[in-house]
């Protein structure tokens, strides 16, 4: 499903690029979404990109935790593993820009494009299932993954406050936060199997 996924947003990313017409009618737009009823813009978003940086670093993420989620959801959730990824990472999509809805819906101007918050919500839900394993930040430097988790969000939050960049710190965030709950949500008991590895740290 990973690849697929990842098909997918290349092609639609691809076709978008330098097509001011589609990124004007598909991207996150909180007032067109709001006053106009354009809902669709709440899922369309997550598959466009600005530019080829934006979509391989996504797309980079994704392809390396995504298959280690998938291994974990067809573990503890069976066949019903597929259908519940494709609900994160739709979920994700849409729950990572509801902060953004409401703080911008007056913001004419204000627009959005990418799948961060779903990759977000990837590498979290991978999280919470091996919190103890290695993360390699900066490719070389091995991090517990809830030490980073604990760093990501810190910096998603302190960022998205600060607001002096061009990146959607805030879809970060949520998103995050999302693929951490997801799990639980499924299959509340999964949350004392995150404890137990947390406590043998």
């Amino acid at each position: 499903m990973t690849i697929i996924i990842i098909a997918i947003t290349v092609l639609i990313s691809m076709a978008a690029f330098n097509k001011v017409d589609l990124l004007y009618k598909y991207q996150f737009n909180a007032y067109q979404v709001l006053k106009r009823n354009q809902w669709y813009r709440m899922l369309t978003y997550g598959f466009l990109h600005a530019n080829w940086d934006h979509l391989l670093v996504n797309m980079f993420v994704l392809y390396f935790f995504g298959d280690s989620l998938e291994y974990y959801f067809s573990y503890h959730f069976g066949q019903l593993g597929v259908l519940y990824f494709i609900l994160l990472y739709i979920g994700a999509i849409i729950f990572s820009t509801l902060y953004d809805l409401k703080k911008h819906h007056e913001h004419y101007h204000y627009n959005a494009v990418g799948a961060s918050g779903a990759t977000s919500a990837i590498v979290f839900a991978t999280i919470f299932f091996a919190p103890l394993q290695s993360i390699y930040f900066m490719f070389f430097i091995p991090i517990p993954g809830i030490i980073f988790a604990a760093g990501y969000l810190y910096y998603s939050y302190y960022m998205s406050k600060k607001n002096i960049d061009n990146i959607g710190h805030s879809a970060h965030f949520y998103g995050a936060l999302f693929g951490f709950l997801f799990p639980i949500l499924i299959k509340p008991q999964l949350f004392s199997l995150f404890l137990q590895q947390i406590l043998n740290f």
